[in-house]
């Protein structure tokens, strides 16, 4: 497994199923969407806010699975965001 960390990611959509929740992100520099695994169902995201998400890089299935295991509020984003929305 290797590591992957990526900042000012927005929370898209979200789905809750049993064994994991599936939530998709856009990442508001590349517009990249990610889609990530939260195993714990532990975390709650809004919509508004930008995060810092870290985790781990699974593959299985000749498929990538993203797999959160740390995030928190983006600050540095965050007040940007705020700025331009005044």
């Amino acid at each position: 497994m290797m590591n992957f960390s990526a900042n000012n990611l927005y929370l898209v959509k979200s789905y809750q199923y049993d064994k994991a929740n599936i939530l998709y992100f856009k990442d508001k520099h590349t517009n990249r969407i990610y889609k990530l695994y939260d195993y714990q169902k532990s975390l709650v995201f809004d919509e508004n806010t930008p995060y810092c998400i870290s985790g781990k890089i699974n593959s299985a299935d000749n498929k990538l699975y993203l797999i959160i295991e740390t995030a928190k509020i983006d600050k540095k984003n965050l007040l940007t965001s705020l700025h331009k929305k005044e």
